[in-house]
């Protein structure tokens, strides 16, 4: 597939290109108001089909809420900035600027005072009309992850695993449940019944009276972490919404199961709202496309923004297949083998799982097959040979989605696979795809695993910042200290002496693998940073959320940083003598970190594109 051909197929907005991450109703209105990760705010009129962009944040948007009056929105991003929109004029009206990491989200409260969370630890109380902070919460011991409102008080959870409560008068913490033996993700306000609902990374939901902090019940809800609870406008349903892949609707007065969605696999749990007459549930999917279920039956009614012919190639990861040749998995649950050693990169050949496509995070190559891991705990097995790929089996782990895979090539474990999953388990695989052991270095999510190159040792990081080495029994060995957030991918040296980790807390670490003693630490500034590789045991090459690749030379010092591409950097691998680095923005790109240069592209979508409708003043896309 050429360039050209590409730019043609993508030269309008017909849905979003990336995962969409929340879903909004304007009240007495068909048109909802979307945010994805393509980093565009956009309308969709659910009955119509009719989708109009508004515009693009500079980097992916993580929510999206609207006021009560239904004329504003309100667009979370990881770029640290709010952006207001005009939702009934379609246009940009100011920014909120004044986090410094990623923000979460965002409540209209009362009139001209907005509240917004970020992974910066902080909650912020604005004035909507000057764009000026009123005041700033501090309190929270890791990021903050979603807010409630409600009679002037502000309700916060995130990864401290504890449930709070502000004055927005004065700004005091007035209470605090936890924290809770898991994260608390999500949190909702049942304002029928003055209740607090809250959902757990252990399944359950726990309903806490709003006023003097009660537990008035527990739901056991979901066998997996649940990312998103909602109530009902009505009746104060409660949805919920996990990582079992069940949406399941509670009685708010027995607590008894009302119904179960009908399943759409692609769809994200985060996503999940009522309709504002709470005869309708809405979602976005990792295809960037929308969701709408009866929500009295549970029957799937419609999927908005389909495109048939093209994937949403917002790629994860990627692995050395052979020579000259990677693999890729995305969010559209494809794998794609592509031959960069040619003058113009090309997809070689592609495949799904026979049981249906299904966001994959996760991929390793080894010889004559390809393993990936998928969001719905599946692990796919496909055979290479002649440049065709042929799915063979799969796996179901049922310890959450799967981050990492790293296949041995060690005598006594060849072949054998090692699988990091957000439950915190590593769970190994003979050759034959069969469980040999289940081991849990974490309390939290697995991000990343690696193996070492000569010993039968690995090594694994997690979103509560641990680095734990550990054998291929599953005892484990060495913890690194260091980090003080979460630890999104790690790397081992070739010579097997060094591993590098980077982090959410922005610097890159380097230690040393057998003593565990930390060797350099390097402040990357204040972009989050996302991936890491090795492409020699003194030079490391590091990719961020905002498409910038970082060359830090060990030796030296010298720090060099190249934006390549419009979105994240989703991973970063040595492949021959250079750097190849999937992107989020759909391209794979090839780095050489001596010249510092891109050396070529293979593109399989562009993501920010035109709109055909004219939702701004003057047709321009505005990036904020």
């Amino acid at each position: 597939m050429s360039i050209l051909s590409i730019e043609e197929k993508n030269r309008v907005f017909t849905r979003h290109r990336g995962p969409v991450t929340s879903v909004v109703q304007i009240p007495d209105s068909p048109w909802l108001v979307t945010s994805a990760y393509d980093g565009a705010v956009a309308k969709y009129n659910y009955i119509t089909g009719e989708i109009s962009l508004l515009g693009y944040h500079k980097h992916l948007v993580n929510r999206i809420t609207i006021d009560r009056a239904g004329t504003l929105a309100a667009s979370c991003s990881s770029d640290y900035s709010i952006g207001i929109w005009d939702i009934q004029e379609g246009k940009f009206i100011k920014n909120l600027i004044g986090h410094y990491d990623d923000v979460e989200d965002f409540i209209f409260a009362e009139e001209n005072i907005g509240i917004s969370a970020s992974r910066d630890r902080r909650i912020i109380v604005w004035n909507l009309t000057t764009g000026a902070i009123i005041k700033i919460l501090e309190g929270h011991s890791k990021d903050v992850l979603s807010l409630a409102y409600h009679d002037r008080k502000i309700y916060s959870t995130g990864d401290d695993k504890t449930l709070r409560v502000w004055s927005l008068d004065t700004g005091d913490l007035l209470n605090q449940w936890g924290p809770f033996d898991v994260e608390t993700d999500t949190c909702a306000i049942d304002l029928i019944q003055h209740r607090v609902i809250l959902g757990c990374d252990d399944g359950y939901v726990r309903i806490f009276d709003i006023e003097d902090g009660t537990m008035l019940h527990e739901i056991k809800a979901h066998s997996s972490g649940i990312k998103k609870v909602s109530c009902s406008f009505i009746d104060g349903s409660i949805l919920s919404a996990a990582y079992d892949q069940r949406v399941r609707i509670w009685d708010a007065h027995t607590f008894e199961e009302k119904i179960e969605l009908e399943n759409f696999p692609s769809k994200w749990e985060r996503s999940l709202v009522w309709s504002e007459d709470s005869t309708h549930i809405f979602a976005g999917t990792f295809d960037g496309t929308l969701l709408v279920w009866d929500a009295e039956t549970g029957k799937f009614m419609n999927e908005i923004g389909i495109d048939e012919t093209n994937g949403n190639a917002c790629f994860n990861e990627i692995a050395e297949v052979s020579r000259g040749k990677v693999g890729s998995v995305s969010d559209d649950g494809y794998v794609r083998v592509v031959a960069i050693e040619d003058s113009h990169p090309v997809r070689v050949t592609s495949a799904a799982p026979t049981s249906g496509r299904f966001l994959m995070n996760a991929i390793a190559a080894h010889e004559k097959f390809l393993i990936t891991g998928a969001h719905n705990q599946r692990v796919h097995y496909f055979n290479y040979e002649m440049d065709r790929l042929t799915h063979s089996k799969e796996v179901l782990i049922g310890e959450g989605p799967i981050n990492s895979i790293r296949i041995s090539s060690h005598p006594d474990y060849y072949h054998y696979s090692f699988i990091g999953c957000y439950s915190g388990a590593v769970v190994q695989l003979n050759i034959s795809g069969e469980q040999v052991r289940k081991f849990y270095p974490h309390d939290g999510a697995v991000k990343a695993l690696r193996l070492h190159p000569n010993s039968t040792v690995g090594v694994s990081c997690s979103a509560n910042g641990e680095i734990i080495s550990w054998d291929f029994d599953g005892n484990k060995k060495n913890s690194y200290l260091g980090h003080t957030a979460i630890i999104n991918d790690l790397d081992i040296s070739e010579s097997g002496s060094r591993i590098a980790t980077v982090s959410r807390d922005f610097t890159l670490r380097v230690y040393d693998f057998d003593t565990a003693q930390p060797i350099h630490t390097v402040s990357l500034g204040r972009k989050s940073l996302k991936s890491v590789s090795f492409y020699s045991d003194s030079i490391i090459v590091a990719g961020d959320y905002w498409g910038n690749l970082i060359v830090v030379s060990l030796e030296t010092g010298d720090l060099n940083t190249i934006n390549v591409a419009q979105n994240g950097i989703s991973s970063v691998a040595k492949i021959g003598s250079h750097i190849a680095a999937s992107s989020y923005d759909g391209a794979i790109y090839i780095f050489d970190p001596v010249s510092h240069s891109i050396i070529d592209t293979y593109r399989e979508m562009i993501q920010k594109v035109k709109s055909e409708y004219r939702p701004l003043q003057d047709s321009r896309i505005e990036l904020l």
